[in-house]
């Protein structure tokens, strides 16, 4: 069997638990008096659904412990049944040691399954428990409780790592249940709530249809912004875990896969922005010869909503004749929508102010372009630069000490 993890999601889930101080919050937490939610899920549970005991649901019961032996899961997992429509399942991860992680089936999906079915949604739900999914979730949950957002690079990573790890629970739910049609199906079903006993639903064929319909992602016209992954790749991800033979050929296919999830932008005005962002930024931040770290991180930031990895986008960008690409940047951007003038130019201008400190040679050299490549007249750049000394510029405490 094939390793069922994806090496970018492993980064991103470290990269976020490290970037939130998830140990130094977790051991705080543990000594706390606070509720982490496994408690009222237990509540919840025991008030409102149903467990699923040996000698009550006997079928059910079996089934789905022998989905926890077969996944070789060590922990406690109390399973419930929902009197829910919605065809839908989930897991809550123990937050507290003697309290047992819980996973909840809807009887909506019970009613649509089969029993196999049923073993790749169940290898789907303990994927997650074994991934730790959830404990970073709960992490995240605490650091931004609702009504609170996190930078936008990290609600982007952490919408790229939700998408992938459903991608792997979804290995977890192949594994539970080695046949590919089988978990196509369960998928099917749970998307569109058809029951198959209705249609004629072939499934070699709708595999294959899978690929046209993931090829109009490829080319860039669409992008997959939900939480869970589009379907078309879940399907492909699928197909390619149950088909291909190493680890070594999985991952390369995958990576094709996965560029459709990096994907923040697809339309060429939004290409060159992005453009424009890096290359005016390190213009600009290079003209009195020293790039400072608040400059680095006002370009980052800018450019965190084109891209998912701004930082290496700007290091690849290092690389390139920065003059050239910025002025095709503008040049392109002007002919696809001239509107946008006044804000790039706000834009190197904030750059300018980011650390707080502004040189002759920066303003010299934002009145060059200006003029030069904007086409203001000296005038217009004065008052645009006045106006936002005026509203944004606060000196340096150091300065004043």
């Amino acid at each position: 069997m094939l390793n069922p993890q994806i090496e970018l999601e492993k980064m991103l889930s470290t990269q976020i638990h490290d970037a939130l101080h998830g140990g130094i919050i977790r051991s705080i937490l543990e000594k706390s008096s606070i509720d982490q939610g496994s408690d009222y899920w237990k509540n919840t549970m025991e008030g409102h659904s149903f467990k699923v005991e040996k000698r009550l649901m006997s079928h059910l019961y079996d089934l789905f412990y022998e989905v926890k032996d077969r996944l070789g899961f060590a922990g406690d997992i109390e399973f419930y049944i929902t009197g829910d429509a919605s065809v839908n399942a989930f897991a809550v991860a123990s937050t507290k040691e003697g309290v047992p992680n819980i996973i909840n089936v809807n009887s909506g999906l019970i009613d649509l399954m089969t029993d196999d079915e049923l073993r790749f949604v169940i290898g789907h739900e303990i994927g997650h428990l074994m991934n730790k999914d959830t404990q970073l979730l709960n992490l995240i949950y605490f650091v931004f409780p609702h009504n609170t957002t996190p930078p936008l690079v990290l609600q982007y990573k952490i919408r790229l790592w939700q998408q992938l790890s459903e991608l792997v629970a979804d290995r977890y739910g192949y594994m539970a249940i080695p046949d590919l049609g089988v978990c196509v199906s369960a998928f099917i079903k749970m998307a569109s709530g058809l029951d198959f006993s209705k249609i004629d639903m072939k499934m070699d064929v709708f595999i294959e249809e899978n690929l046209k319909h993931l090829e109009y992602f490829k080319t860039g016209q669409g992008l997959s912004h939900g939480t869970h992954p589009v379907n078309p790749v879940r399907v492909q991800s699928l197909n390619l875990f149950a088909t291909c033979r190493t680890d070594e050929e999985l991952n390369e296919k995958m990576d094709e896969v996965i560029q459709i999830l990096l994907k923040l932008r697809n339309t060429e005005l939004d290409f060159y922005t992005g453009a424009f962002i890096a290359s005016a930024g390190l213009l600009v931040a290079s003209a009195d010869d020293e790039i400072t770290d608040k400059e680095v991180e006002h370009i980052l930031s800018n450019l965190s909503s084109f891209y998912m990895f701004p930082r290496k986008f700007l290091d690849d960008m290092c690389k390139e004749n920065v003059e050239e690409v910025f002025i095709e940047a503008v040049q392109k951007i002007m002919e696809i929508n001239p509107g946008m003038r006044d804000g790039l130019f706000q834009y190197m201008i904030g750059l300018v102010l980011a650390d707080r400190m502004f040189n002759e040679k920066e303003v010299e050299f934002l009145f060059m372009i200006g003029e030069n490549i904007f086409g203001y007249t000296k005038k217009e750049i004065a008052d645009n630069l006045a106006s936002a000394i005026q509203a944004n510029f606060v000196p340096r405490f150091e300065s004043l000490c």
